[in-house]
């Protein structure tokens, strides 16, 4: 785990935001804001392969540097990257960087928290013990999670925000700077090639 930022105290509980960041969202910041109501750090992790997705759209520099502009007042949230990206290995590489002592908890959507409960690892039994690993702070995004789990309360508005929907947004010519912190508005019109939008148009 390579560390881009990293809050000072040692925390009790840790909260684990993986993400595309393709690009940040005020989803994100919510999720962050949520989970530190519920754990001592909230730490960002931009994994280098996605097990679900291919790489495209903005760089990895870029979102790194989208992440520490965003960020930059946090100082309960870290930022890291990781070399691999499914959830039980992104839990791997927290244990070597914090140590044993820490309780783990995931944050994310419920449409995520689906993708991880029925991903196929090749074995029936490692959900439940990664579960003994970690717990999952969800979010609902109009997806239910029958699985147990703890409830990450997000504002409504937020709930559906998709760095996708910014996006595809972006290339219909439709307004987008309410989906995205103003702090990296300007950023994201340069990866994206768009120019701003009227927000009253």
């Amino acid at each position: 785990m390579e560390f881009f930022r990293r809050a000072r105290k040692q925390p009790s509980t840790l909260g684990i935001l993986p993400g595309t960041f393709n690009p940040v969202t005020i989803a994100h910041l919510s999720l962050a804001d949520a989970g530190l109501e519920m754990v001592d750090e909230v730490l960002f992790v931009l994994p280098r392969v996605f097990p679900h997705k291919e790489w495209s759209g903005a760089s990895f520099e870029d979102r790194v540097g989208m992440l520490q502009r965003v960020l930059a007042d946090q100082s309960r949230v870290s930022i890291a990257c990781t070399d691999r990206g499914l959830f039980a290995e992104i839990a791997q590489e927290c244990r070597e960087a914090y140590g044993p002592a820490p309780k783990l908890s995931f944050l994310c959507g419920a449409d995520a928290a689906e993708r991880i409960a029925n991903w196929d690892y090749g074995d029936t039994g490692a959900f439940s013990r990664m579960m003994q690993e970690f717990d999952l702070l969800v979010a609902d995004r109009g997806a239910r999670f029958s699985l147990p789990h703890r409830r990450l309360p997000i504002p409504a508005d937020h709930a559906s925000v998709s760095a996708t929907e910014v996006r595809e947004r972006i290339a219909r010519g439709e307004a987008w700077e309410h989906l995205v912190p103003e702090s990296v508005h300007d950023e994201v019109r340069r990866i994206f090639g768009k120019p701003l939008t009227d927000p009253t148009g």
